[in-house]
C-alpha cells in the first residue's frame, strides 16, 4: 500500500532544512531544499550531517553550498528517492518521563505489570491520590521535592516519579548510530509486544560542545507492556530494528526558527488503522517540566561527551488511552497502522507500523558509510 511519504510546513520556503537521501552507487546523501528542488550539497565541507553540525554556522554552509540539482521535491514525496533519517554519526538519545501526564501513565504501566486489562482501575487510583499536584511542577524544585515526600508517605512513590520530578532527568540511548529510519518508512514493534503506542516527539539536533543547532520531529516507538514487565527491560522495550523514527528533515535555528519555537510547539498525531481506526492525540512543549537546554546538560557536559554530537528525543505529553478494541485497555497499534507527527513549523513525520522481524533488517553501519565517503574522494 502505498502512502504519503511526509510533508512541509507553511513556511518551508522560509527554512533551511538538511536531510539524507540515499543515491545508487554513491550512499548516503545530505541535501537541502531549494524552492521546489532536492539539492545534493554532500561536499567536503559537509560530508556528513554530524560534520555541517559542527560549524559555527552550518545555515551559511549549506546556503553556499552550490550542489548538485537532484530532482523536485515531489520526487521525494512519492518515494521515487528513499528519504533516510536527517542524521547519521550522531548517537541517538531520548529522555523519558519529562510530562506529568505521560509519567502517570509510567506508574500506571509499572502498577499493572504491563497488564493493560487491569490499567484503567489503577489509572482512577492514582489519579485521586495524585489530584492537580502535579501541574505546573518544576522538575527539581522544592516544590516538587514535597510532593516527592507526600507520595512516599503514600506509599505511591514509584522510580518514574522519582525522574519525572526528581533532580535527574531520564536519559537513555534510543538507537545505536546510523539505526533510526526517515519519514516514509515503516516503523518497527518487537512482536512479542501487545501493548504499545506512537510516542511523538521534538528531536534536538545537538553539536559536539552541546550547542542545540536545530530540530526535526520524532517517533519513540514504545513497548508500554514489555517496559510495565521490569524498567530494567527498558533497552527490549525501546531499541529494535526500526524502532527509531526521525524526520522528514532538521530545521536549522536562524532568525526565523528558534529554540523558542521548539519550547512553544504543539504537535499532532494521527493514527489511521486498516481496520477503520483513527486515533488523533497531541503533544504541547509548553507543558514540559524540563526546559530542552537542562535536557541537553543533563545529557552532556564534563561528565560524559558525544565527538560526533547527539539527536535528543524530548520526551511526550501524548498518554494512549483511547479504548482501541477492549473497554478500560486504551490503545495499542496493529500491523499497518499509518502513524503522522506534524508541527506547523517542522512539517510531518509519517510512517507505516509492522513488526521489527517483518521489516527489512539494517545492515548499513558505520563501515559502509565511511567506504562510500572514500569513494567520493571526501574523506
Amino acid at each position: 500500500m502505498a502512502i504519503e511519504r511526509f510533508s512541509l510546513p507553511a513556511d518551508a520556503g522560509k527554512a533551511t532544512f538538511i536531510g539524507r537521501v540515499m543515491r545508487e552507487g554513491l550512499g548516503p546523501s545530505l541535501i537541502t531544499l531549494r524552492g521546489d528542488r532536492v539539492i545534493d550539497i554532500t561536499s567536503r565541507e559537509a560530508p556528513t550531517v554530524s560534520a555541517l553540525l559542527e560549524a559555527d554556522d552550518p545555515v551559511a554552509v549549506v546556503r553556499q553550498t552550490e550542489g548538485e540539482d537532484l530532482c523536485a521535491v515531489e520526487a521525494l514525496a512519492d518515494g521515487k528517492i528513499s528519504l533516510l533519517a536527517p542524521c547519521d554519526l550522531q548517537v541517538i538519545k531520548a529522555c523519558g518521563v519529562t510530562f506529568a501526564q505521560s509519567m502517570v501513565e509510567r506508574v500506571i504501566e509499572e502498577q499493572s505489570k504491563g497488564n493493560p486489562a487491569l490499567a484503567d482501575a489503577i489509572r482512577g487510583q492514582v489519579h485521586a491520590i495524585l489530584g492537580d499536584s502535579l501541574r505546573d511542577l518544576e522538575a527539581g524544585s522544592e516544590k516538587a521535592a514535597q510532593v516527592k515526600a507526600a507520595l512516599i508517605e503514600k506509599g505511591l512513590w514509584s522510580q518514574y516519579l522519582e525522574v519525572g520530578i526528581g533532580p535527574d532527568a531520564e536519559v537513555f540511548t534510543k538507537a545505536p548510530v546510523l539505526s533510526s529510519v526517515g519519514s516514509g518508512a515503516k516503523i518497527g514493534l518487537h512482536p512479542i509486544s501487545t501493548w504499545n503506542n506512537p510516542e511523538p516527539e521534538i528531536v534536538l539536533a545537538v553539536d559536539s560542545r552541546g550547542r542545540i543547532k536545530g530540530a526535526s520531529l520524532g517517533n519513540d516507538v514504545n513497548l508500554r507492556d514489555v517496559e510495565g514487565r521490569s524498567a530494567l527491560l527498558l533497552g527490549k522495550a525501546k531499541d529494535n530494528n526500526a524502532s527509531s523514527a526521525i524526520g522528514p528533515f532538521i530545521r536549522f535555528f536562524d532568525a526565523g526558527y528558534t529554540l523558542d519555537d521548539v519550547r512553544a510547539a504543539e504537535l499532532e498525531l494521527v493514527v489511521e488503522g486498516t481496520d477503520g481506526y483513527r486515533l488523533d492525540g497531541s503533544s504541547s512543549m509548553r507543558e514540559i517540566s524540563r526546559d530542552p537546554e537542562m535536557l541537553v546538560a543533563q545529557t552532556c557536559g564534563p561528565h560524559h561527551q558525544y565527538p560526533d554530537g547527539f539527536m535528543l528525543y524530548l520526551g511526550t505529553l501524548f498518554a494512549p488511552v483511547q479504548d482501541r478494541d477492549v473497554p478500560g485497555e486504551g490503545f495499542t497499534h496493529k500491523l499497518g497502522d499509518i502513524v503522522r507527527i506534524s508541527n506547523d513549523r517542522l512539517g510531518t513525520l509519517i510512517n507505516e507500523v509492522q513488526y521489527s522481524t517483518e521489516i527489512d533488517p539494517w545492515t548499513f553501519g558505520i563501515a559502509d558509510l565511511m567506504t562510500a565517503l572514500c569513494r567520493r574522494g571526501l574523506l
